[in-house]
C-alpha cells in the first residue's frame, strides 16, 4: 500500500435547505480538545455515515448537535436558521432528536406505551383526565405496519422484544413524533446479521419515503455503504473526509482510516 498525502474533505454544495449544518465546530474538555474546527451538512432526507476509531469525537458531536452539550465556537443551523441549542429539549423542540444505544425504552411498559412515552394520548375533562390506551394502541400499529415495523403485539412489554425490535421501536418512537433530524448511535452494535438487516431495512424505508435526516454513527463500513448517502471520517476531532458512499468502498475508507493512524498521534476523547 503506497503512502500518499493526507486526503482533505471534498468540498460539497452546502445550501441554506441543509436540514442541519455545523460551521467550525470546536468543543474541548479541560486540556482535552475533543473536536476542533468541525464542519458538516446533511441535506433533508439524506443519511449521512460517521465514522471514526473510539476517541475520534464522535460521541462529543452527537451531543452537541443534541444539545445536551455546549460548542466552545462555531455555528449551527437548522433549515437554513442559526440556532443555539440550549437543551436535549429545545433540540427536540426543533426536530432533532437521538436514539442512543441504551434505547431509552421502559422495558416493563408496553409497545404502545414506549411509542407515547412522555408525550401520552388523554382524554378527560380538566385536570379529570386518563390515558387513552385505545387511541395510542391504534396510531402506534398503524404507524409500526406503515414503515415496516413488525412485532409479537402491540400490547406486548419491551422487555420480550428482541434486541432489532427494540431499536426499531426506538426509532419509529422518534420519527412518529415528528423528528426531522436523527442522531443514531451505533444502531447496528452487539447485533446478529438478522437483527442488523431488520434495521437496515428500516433506515432504508425512512430514506426512501420520507423527508427524515439521520446522522449514523458506526463502525463497520459494509454497513455503512449499504445505509448511507455520504460518509464522513472524523478522526482527532476533525472531518477528515467526506465522500458519496458510491464513490467509495469498503477498502478504500480502510486504507484511508489506516493511512491516518500511520500520519497522525493518538488522541483521547469521549468516542
Amino acid at each position: 500500500m503506497s503512502e500518499r498525502a493526507t486526503p482533505q474533505p471534498e468540498q460539497t454544495a452546502v445550501t441554506a435547505a441543509d436540514a442541519i449544518r455545523v460551521e467550525s465546530i470546536s468543543k474541548s474538555f479541560g486540556v482535552v480538545q475533543a473536536l476542533e474546527d468541525v464542519s458538516l451538512h446533511v441535506r433533508p432526507g439524506e443519511v449521512l455515515g460517521l465514522i471514526g476509531d473510539n476517541g475520534a469525537g464522535k460521541s462529543t458531536l452527537v451531543k452537541i448537535l443534541t444539545g445536551f452539550h455546549k460548542p466552545d465556537a462555531g455555528k449551527i443551523f437548522v433549515f437554513g436558521e442559526e440556532v443555539q441549542l440550549k437543551s436535549v429539549t429545545h433540540a427536540r423542540s426543533l426536530g432533532i432528536d437521538t436514539v442512543f444505544q441504551d434505547l431509552a425504552l421502559v422495558p416493563g411498559m408496553t409497545v404502545y406505551h414506549n411509542m407515547f412515552l412522555n408525550r401520552e394520548v388523554t382524554r378527560g375533562i380538566g385536570p379529570f383526565r386518563f390515558l387513552s390506551n385505545r387511541v395510542m394502541k391504534k396510531r402506534s400499529l398503524e404507524y409500526l405496519d406503515d414503515i415496516g415495523v413488525r412485532v409479537p403485539s402491540i400490547d406486548a412489554e419491551v422487555a420480550r422484544m428482541s434486541g432489532g425490535q427494540r431499536q426499531a421501536i426506538a426509532i419509529a418512537r422518534s420519527t412518529h413524533s415528528d423528528a426531522k433530524i436523527l442522531l443514531l448511535d451505533e444502531p447496528l452494535a452487539a447485533m446478529g446479521a438478522r437483527e442488523g438487516a431488520l434495521i437496515i431495512e428500516l433506515i432504508e424505508e425512512l430514506r426512501n419515503r420520507s423527508d427524515v435526516s439521520m446522522i449514523v454513527i458506526a463502525h463497520n463500513y459494509v454497513h455503512v455503504l449499504e445505509m448511507c448517502d455520504r460518509v464522513n471520517l472524523l478522526r482527532n476531532g476533525r472531518i477528515m473526509l467526506d465522500k458519496r458512499t458510491d464513490e467509495t468502498s469498503v477498502e478504500e475508507l480502510t486504507e484511508i482510516v489506516a493511512r491516518e493512524y500511520r500520519q497522525a498521534p493518538q488522541a483521547t476523547t469521549d468516542g
